[in-house]
């Protein structure tokens, strides 16, 4: 295994870190967590070097953090450092943080955690718990030795990053979607870059994409099939992110033994600029070949919003194209139709005020491509 430098800590963590997010469950309940198989994995990979392990209040539906209190038992807790996640979602007021805390404690086992997050900021729930007093609350629990250190995981754009980042002196870490698909969606490449000038560890998340980029379609692995150095796409993902030096830690969510070890054997040339000037050339062919794939020539840049009527312009459009793009077809319509706060923003809002259409730089017909894509999102399995 080999380690980075974790921000401006004394310590270093593996280069691979183990995501209790994706892992062996029961008769397809995502719940029902295969335990034995789970904590095997686990635990082979801390016997193979890896001492960062992160959960969140929500993975598995509450059930993550339940997990690894047990798995991390007999030894192992010593062996690692935990980071999950306040469930700022579920924030409704300040007194929240100490019912939610006390609560992850009990679930993990454990008198301390080592990373607490605040779980998926963006510009609203940072104003939220920011508002509620989150970081004073914080910096109380960590000088009572509950908390080791503060950080938060994100997704809005680079400028609500840089914003919260410079919001607070005493981050941390910073937890970021990065592959070599998100060079600039989110945080992005200047955000990762921003955070190691701030002296904040910088923490992947989705590497391979959620296990879309190690399953290629027809088109891309045809790319894969003709490189000269033979590697499996998951490790050609996991090595794109490894070969920035800003990184610190890669978090994998595996969800069977074989990845484990797969990972895990990856990990031993998982030094930073690991790639030849070819290599970056043909993951960039890949890139491409990804992106002739595109369905709607949506390129993100919000210029179409605010809607009049709040429909997630780019959002709808970014949900029908990773459809398209990765064959993930049920998982994008789950996504969509799922009862929550995206469901007031779906395309069937649209009153085809046309206002978005006039400030489209692509000149998208944009009512006319809403109206499609929730024809296809809604139809029922």
């Amino acid at each position: 295994m080999k380690y980075r430098k974790f921000g401006k800590l004394d310590w270093k963590v593996s280069a691979l870190g183990f995501g209790a997010m994706r892992l062996p469950v029961l008769n397809q309940d995502h719940s029902n967590i295969n335990e034995p198989e789970s904590i095997k994995m686990i635990r082979y990979a801390i016997d193979h070097g890896v001492n960062y392990v992160d959960s969140g209040y929500f993975y598995h539906r509450g059930n993550s953090e339940v997990f690894l209190g047990k798995a991390l038992q007999d030894g192992y807790r010593e062996k690692v450092r935990i980071a999950t996640k306040l469930p700022c979602a579920d924030v409704h007021g300040p007194e929240d943080f100490d019912r939610l805390f006390n609560e992850q404690l009990k679930r993990l086992q454990t008198k301390k955690i080592d990373f607490y997050l605040l779980h998926g900021l963006n510009k609203i729930e940072w104003t939220k718990v920011r508002n509620f007093g989150v970081l004073k609350w914080a910096e109380g629990v960590m000088a009572e030795g509950r908390i080791g250190h503060l950080g938060f995981s994100f997704h809005d754009s680079y400028d609500i990053f840089q914003g919260i980042i410079d919001d607070y002196d005493n981050w941390t870490l910073a937890q970021i979607q990065y592959n070599y698909m998100d060079e600039n969606m989110q945080a992005g490449t200047r955000g990762l870059e921003y955070a190691y000038k701030k002296g904040l560890a910088a923490v992947v998340m989705e590497p391979v994409r959620g296990g879309r980029l190690a399953k290629p379609p027809e088109k891309v692995a045809k790319i894969w099939a003709n490189a000269p150095v033979q590697r499996t796409p998951a490790e050609w993902a996991l090595r794109w992110v490894w070969n920035h030096p800003e990184v610190s830690v890669t978090l994998s969510g595996m969800g069977n033994m074989e990845q484990v070890k797969e990972n895990v054997a990856y990990a031993e040339n998982s030094q930073p600029h690991n790639l030849t000037a070819d290599d970056l050339a043909l993951i960039g062919r890949v890139r491409d070949a990804y992106v002739s794939l595109t369905a709607i020539s949506c390129t993100g840049c919000r210029y179409c919003m605010p809607c009049p009527n709040d429909v997630d312009i780019p959002r709808v459009f970014e949900i029908y194209n990773e459809a398209m793009i990765y064959d993930t077809v049920a998982e994008q319509r789950r996504m969509y139709n799922f009862p929550g706060r995206f469901k007031d923003h779906r395309a069937d809002k649209c009153i085809e005020c046309d206002q978005c259409v006039e400030k489209c730089p692509q000149k998208l017909e944009i009512p006319e491509l809403l109206a499609k894509v929730h024809a296809f999102l809604t139809v029922k399995e």
